[in-house]
């Protein structure tokens, strides 16, 4: 007798604090997109699922994913399905708001399929690369908040041959006219024709920041691009498309945002036969 057949009838406990909407853990977790739901039930039993801090391994355990908090393998799981979370490779000139008062290049052409979006944090006009959106204004002010120390990996094209003392001057830190600035880490990618490419790794969101950096050692920037936010890569992703984050990105930001360190998962492969469109309407999988 396969024992798991019984599997949706153990005796129920009630987890969540809010009574409102109880719904089977499982059941839960695959309408969340975690795994199906039999899987799901795998995950639960070997105790792979955490609810409001505490291990649960009981089928019949019921929550209210409005209220409880609910991970799996440590990585918090997102219930909420109006939540939209994507990433665009902002273009050259485009302003980092979803409407300028200008008439500027901005934002909203790359969203015109999703209601009330905003992007969390900047990138300036001349700077290209990974822009995070979102509706979770919540998530939005954790991960743009200075406290939580969020990583940004960006790589960038400078005047002149940088030394290993220049390198180290960005790790060492100096003030800049806003105060002290030091860059997590920093290394040379290339030199080639009086130019250096270098890969800057740093938590401050500060304005144009990298460009200032590099200003005060002496390498004034000739190209920039943002590679990196937190645990989201911008990887294949093409200049001016747009794409959604997979479940396993989502949940490695959810992490970030509570404070506690997230490997950045794989981003999903990019079909480079059938590029989306630049509204940012997801392809379809053939």
């Amino acid at each position: 007798m396969n024992t798991t057949d019984n599997w949706d009838e153990p005796t129920e406990t009630v987890l969540a604090t809010g009574a409102s909407s109880q719904v089977r853990l499982q059941k839960a977790l695959a309408a969340a997109g975690v795994a199906s739901r039999r899987a799901c039930e795998e995950l639960i039993v070997k105790g792979a699922v955490k609810v409001n801090g505490k291990l649960v391994t009981e089928l019949g355990s019921r929550i209210d994913p409005a209220v409880d908090k609910v991970t799996v393998k440590g990585v918090p799981i997102q219930f909420d399905t109006s939540r939209v979370y994507l990433a665009l490779n902002k273009p050259v000139g485009v302003i980092s708001t979803m409407r300028d008062e200008e008439g500027r290049p901005d934002l909203s052409q790359y969203v015109l399929d999703y209601d009330r979006v905003f992007n969390i944090g900047r990138l300036d006009a001349e700077t290209t690369g990974l822009l995070l959106l979102t509706n979770d204004g919540e998530l939005a002010n954790q991960l743009a908040h200075p406290s939580f120390g969020v990583e940004k990996t960006y790589v960038a094209k400078v005047v002149g041959d940088m030394t290993a003392q220049s390198v180290a001057a960005l790790t060492d830190g100096f003030e800049l006219e806003d105060g002290f600035i030091q860059a997590d880490r920093a290394h040379v990618i290339d030199r080639s024709k009086g130019q250096t490419l270098i890969e800057i790794v740093l938590h401050s969101g500060r304005n144009r920041i990298v460009r200032r950096m590099l200003d005060h050692v002496g390498h004034p920037v000739v190209g920039l691009v943002r590679k990196q936010f937190g645990p989201i890569h911008l990887s294949t992703l093409k200049v001016g498309h747009v794409r959604q984050l997979s479940k396993i990105e989502i949940g490695a930001l959810l992490k970030v945002a509570t404070g506690k360190p997230s490997r950045g998962p794989r981003p999903p492969k990019q079909n480079a036969g059938s590029p989306q469109k630049r509204s940012g309407r997801p392809q379809k999988r053939k």
